[in-house]
């Protein structure tokens, strides 16, 4: 039976996303064009004329509500409509197409669209690992004629094993002499990973097995960073830093593609290497913190001595 170790509330994946875009607007003078969604009672999966509040935001090109990208290739003045192009108009750039609700925040031309920010922010859950790492634990009853006992296939590294013993105490024993096998035979096991236990446990009690794991990456908009990463609560700014210096690497090579003649004003305000320098400035803060989140783990969860016979 494997169970997560409790931690408090996190933001959300959507949270966090709008975290980062908050951060990364003061590395640009470009500024979004923000309106809302004038359709009256919003619009479905497939309608192609998107009303909005404000003339001052027609406008051809990249349109993003929500977590979804259109593509509009025309404009009503009169009725303030904008027309997005059959076929691939809707769910465009790798986006889902899905209804959005009238008053949805409608963005022209996005800097850093929601999707790049979310896979932004995957990468560098994924490149944690091992600097930092989730902890979970499983318990299984000790059998004196059994050695190997399976673990969770999600296992990277066994961190602490004890076994209670009995009587009104309550007292839980460090297993000293145990051994991790990350090649199990999986038809005998039905997982890839067990562990070996060489301790005189008596028999029919429970063993405890912590173990190291990499993060879960983040996928429905309300996903709860601590639960579903099973990081501490302490390293979200870990993962904003990351995900910023990776998005602003790319903010040079966009401003090859300018969408108007202010955005062409505003960006040459700016040296034509400035997201590069922005980006090696927030990469050294995702170091710094990055390392020092690393140390606190290691200090809650330092490496026990054991024996593997």
């Amino acid at each position: 039976m494997s169970s997560s170790i409790r931690r408090r509330w996190m933001p959300t994946f959507s949270q966090l996303v709008d975290e980062v875009r908050a951060n990364l607007s003061g590395y640009t003078l470009r500024q979004d064009r923000i309106t809302n969604l004038a359709n009256v009672g919003g619009i479905g999966v497939s309608d192609l004329a998107v009303k909005i509040g404000s003339a001052d935001n027609l406008a051809k090109g990249i349109v993003e509500i929500d977590d979804e990208l259109m593509w509009v290739n025309s404009f009503d003045t009169t009725n303030l409509t904008l027309n997005v192009i059959p076929g691939f108009g809707r769910g465009y750039g790798g986006t889902t197409p899905a209804p959005h609700s009238e008053n949805a925040m409608v963005t022209l031309t996005p800097t850093f669209p929601r999707i790049n920010v979310k896979k932004a922010i995957n990468d560098t859950i994924n490149s944690l690992y091992p600097k930092l790492f989730a902890v979970n634990s499983t318990t299984f009853q000790f059998n004196a004629a059994q050695i190997t006992y399976a673990l969770p296939d999600d296992a990277r590294d066994v961190m602490y094993a004890s076994w209670q013993t009995p009587g009104p105490s309550k007292e839980w024993l460090p297993v000293n002499r145990w051994r991790i096998d990350r090649m199990a035979n999986v038809a005998a096991f039905d997982t890839t990973k067990t562990i070996n236990i060489y301790e005189k446990i008596m028999p029919g009690r429970t063993v405890q097995v912590y173990y190291s794991t990499i993060p879960n990456t983040l996928t429905n908009s309300t996903d709860d960073y601590a639960t579903v990463t099973g990081l501490p609560e302490s390293s979200r700014d870990v993962i904003t830093l990351g995900a910023a210096y990776r998005l602003l690497s790319y903010l040079d090579t966009g401003r090859i593609n300018l969408s108007s003649a202010e955005a062409d004003i505003n960006d040459n305000k700016l040296p034509s290497t400035a997201g590069a320098s922005a980006s090696k400035y927030v990469f050294a803060l995702y170091q710094q913190r990055l390392l020092e989140e690393s140390t606190k783990l290691q200090d809650r969860f330092p490496i026990r001595v054991h024996y593997s016979r």
